[in-house]
């Protein structure tokens, strides 16, 4: 065998480089998403969380005592949502008009009805995930986003750990109920 083509091998490898810095969360969490733990046990705080998350409609998936952990999710139909340029049978909710050409021909129709049940299938779906850790004396909460289309396609994924969201969990889980 000769040496070149392994020489080569090695100078490619050669150029790959670790990243400089790890990922982060854009935008990055609010800061009302980490409170002190106050005078409840992490137990009690546990507790708390899985009732409040509960009420409004998560699943809870996870929940650990050491570290006090709980992880939920809950989904929803986004109606209408789609992508502007996903032209796949693309009509109206009534009908569509067409033109168009090729081979050499030019074509026209006309489709009169009511959207057919595929439009009523083609619904994208929000996932929202959220993650609250008790660390040492301090109660943090993580949330984000995804928006699956009707393919199974990621459409859209980001962080949404926003101040109204954390402020709503943190006063429904004193009170043990719904924000």
């Amino acid at each position: 065998m000769r040496p070149w083509p392994l020489l080569l091998l090695l100078a490619l490898a050669g150029c790959q480089t670790v990243p400089s810095t790890l990922p982060v969360a854009e935008p990055p969490p609010a800061a009302a998403c980490r409170w002190p733990v106050g005078e409840a046990s992490p137990r009690e705080i546990l507790a708390r969380a899985v009732d409040a998350l509960e009420a409004e409609g998560f699943l809870i998936r996870h929940t650990a005592t050491a570290p006090v952990l709980v992880s939920a999710e809950r989904t929803r139909l986004l109606p209408g949502y789609g992508s502007r340029y996903d032209d796949w049978e693309r009509h109206g909710v009534f009908g569509g008009i067409g033109l168009g050409g090729g081979s050499g021909g030019i074509g026209g129709g006309v489709m009169i009805g009511f959207g057919g049940v595929g439009s009523l299938t083609r619904d994208a779906t929000q996932l929202e995930r959220v993650s609250l850790l008790v660390s040492g004396q301090e109660v943090r909460v993580s949330r984000d986003l995804q928006v699956i289309d009707w393919r199974g396609r990621l459409v859209e994924a980001r962080s949404a750990s926003t101040e109204a969201f954390c402020q709503a969990l943190r006063r429904a889980m004193p009170a043990g109920g719904t924000p």
